[in-house]
């Protein structure tokens, strides 16, 4: 189908100073077919009444309360109508780029993704599985084929890192495949708290992550520099 249908989720709290912003980025995207769909989880700032005042340019949005980020994304995933998802953060800002990497998807069992700004410059590019173990994809970075989300959704055990799992589980997936595009598709805003905290369950269970997903091999090379990186930063 020519220019599918994607659909842009934002989840949101206390967004007032960074929202319209990031909703003047989408609509001034040339790709004819998004809609914006956003789950607010209760702000107590000028977040709804922004949203509000979007309502004509909005598919779907609501506030209320929620445990957190990936349960807000979660439940927007249930009023997304397009064939393609993608996620951003209210403090992002879409490039025109996005546009370009939209015409780029042909194949619904492809997971396409392209890079990121940060600071200014181009953040991770193009990953080999062992850097995507590690490290993980820019979830801005990324557009999902929406028939993936009708099998999983994001474990919200995991408070932060909840999509990095997620693309470990898509990972091992044979019915789907990551395909890089060189695309800059957003600017990402580095000071948010999947930056600046780390999450405890998933650095617990980080390594029998990667040996579930990405086998032996790549765990074996994930251990040894751990344990390279500890020695030497003691």
């Amino acid at each position: 189908m020519n220019n599918p249908l994607i659909s842009v989720i934002l989840v949101t709290y206390n967004a007032e100073k960074f929202l319209q912003r990031c909703l003047d980025s989408i609509y001034d995207q040339q790709y004819p077919h998004l809609e914006i769909i956003v789950m607010d989880g209760g702000s107590t700032d000028r977040t709804a009444a922004i949203l509000y005042e979007n309502t004509d340019n909005i598919a779907f949005w609501k506030s209320e309360r929620d445990s957190g980020i990936y349960e807000a994304m979660n439940k927007a995933l249930d009023h997304a109508r397009g064939q393609w998802i993608y996620f951003i953060g209210a403090d992002d800002i879409l490039t025109s780029a996005f546009s370009g990497m939209a015409e780029q998807l042909t194949d619904t069992q492809a997971i396409y993704y392209g890079s990121v700004l940060k600071a200014g410059q181009k953040y991770l590019g193009e990953m080999a599985p062992y850097k995507q173990a590690k490290t993980g994809i820019n979830h801005q970075a990324i557009i999902y084929p929406a028939g993936i989300f009708s099998t999983r959704r994001y474990d919200t055990r995991y408070r932060i890192s909840a999509d990095h799992v997620f693309n470990m589980q898509c990972h091992s997936d044979k019915r789907y495949q990551f395909i890089f595009r060189d695309f800059d598709i957003a600017i990402f805003n580095d000071t948010g708290i999947s930056s600046l905290q780390k999450d405890a369950v998933f650095e617990q269970e980080k390594a029998g992550l990667i040996l579930r997903h990405f086998g032996p091999a790549i765990y074996l090379r994930f251990l040894f520099k751990r344990l390279k990186e500890r020695l030497f930063n003691r």
